[in-house]
């Protein structure tokens, strides 16, 4: 290996020999399985913005004593795994472009090591990210549903146990991951994961959502203002759209590429699909892009405290 590869791990089958995926790619035919060059300047381009707006969320969150609560944290927890992604991502097109132009020569041997560590960087922040996901998920189910009850539900002892838990995890999965990664359990174990949060998030916000329109429906009965519910439920169906949709969409490919990897290693089409793998590294970052905008940027008090910190009013 001569330079580095994001992900290298995961960009193709390891259970199938490079003349088949090359005898494979030519019986498929057809333009879409040259697969897609992404130019590194968009990767450069990405993980900077990301990296801006996530490091402004963290400083917002730590700056004002307001936003000191367990929803706040878990959002910054959120705000530093998609860090992790953007700064990993800079790292390594940082050291792809230096190399391409000769300013910077490295022993192959060192390459895989830079290349083992970024990838667990990648795989820990790939965890953590799903994780604190579905765990801000629950804290607003518990916020709806368990309204009285949710200071001595989610207290600071437990939010922190719990924003300790995930980033344990997330690191130990990503070094077991590194290290057995030509097992196919420990992919069915990422996939699985993948699924677990996606159905996690989709049970729970659909079910806050009828919820709300319930309690929609409810006053709208007692006040007759039926367009002022129709209104409401509209704008909760967005939200909710937005959320899942967001997700789905920025994560779906890449774990469809596992499920390939699993499934059809060596199917022609399957390895025109692998051909695509930068462009869903591309989704995940633009996820990084989107998460503050969706789950932090939406709250006054942080926009408010995002001013302060951008204005420089300390």
């Amino acid at each position: 290996m001569s330079t580095l590869a994001p992900l290298r791990l995961l960009r193709e089958p390891w259970n199938a020999s490079e003349g088949n995926q090359s005898n494979a790619t030519a019986g498929a035919g057809g333009a879409w399985c040259q697969g897609l060059d992404v130019p590194n300047e968009l990767f450069l381009t990405l993980g900077l913005v990301s990296l801006v707006e996530n490091l402004l969320v963290v400083a917002a969150i730590l700056k004002n004593r307001n936003l000191h609560s367990p929803m706040y944290y878990f959002i910054c927890c959120l705000a530093v795994s998609d860090m992790l992604v953007s700064v990993s991502n800079l790292a390594e097109t940082l050291f792809m472009l230096l190399m391409e132009h000769g300013v910077l020569v490295i022993h192959a041997s060192i390459i895989r090591h830079m290349d083992n560590i970024i990838d667990m960087l990648i795989c820990s922040s790939v965890v953590s990210s799903l994780s604190f996901l579905g765990v801000i998920a629950v804290d607003r189910y518990i916020t709806i549903f368990y309204a009285l009850r949710y200071h001595s539900i989610m207290t600071l002892q437990r939010a922190v146990v719990t924003m300790a838990s995930v980033w344990l995890a997330s690191t130990v999965s990503s070094t077991v991951f590194i290290t057995y990664y030509r097992n196919n359990a420990i992919l069915l174990c990422l996939i699985g994961f993948f699924l677990f949060m996606l159905i996690l998030m989709l049970v729970l916000y659909i079910h806050m959502f009828a919820l709300a329109r319930h309690h929609l429906r409810s006053i709208s009965s007692q006040q007759k203002h039926p367009t002022v519910y129709r209104t409401s439920s509209l704008k909760g169906a967005v939200t909710l759209t937005i959320l899942l949709g967001v997700f789905f969409i920025c994560w779906g490919p890449f774990f469809f590429h596992l499920i390939l990897i699993v499934t059809c290693p060596t199917n022609p089409f399957c390895t025109c699909f692998f051909g695509y793998f930068n462009l869903f590294l591309i989704l995940i970052i633009c996820n990084s892009v989107v998460d503050p905008l969706i789950y932090a940027f939406r709250s006054q008090e942080l926009r408010r405290t995002l001013r302060e910190v951008v204005l420089c009013s300390w």
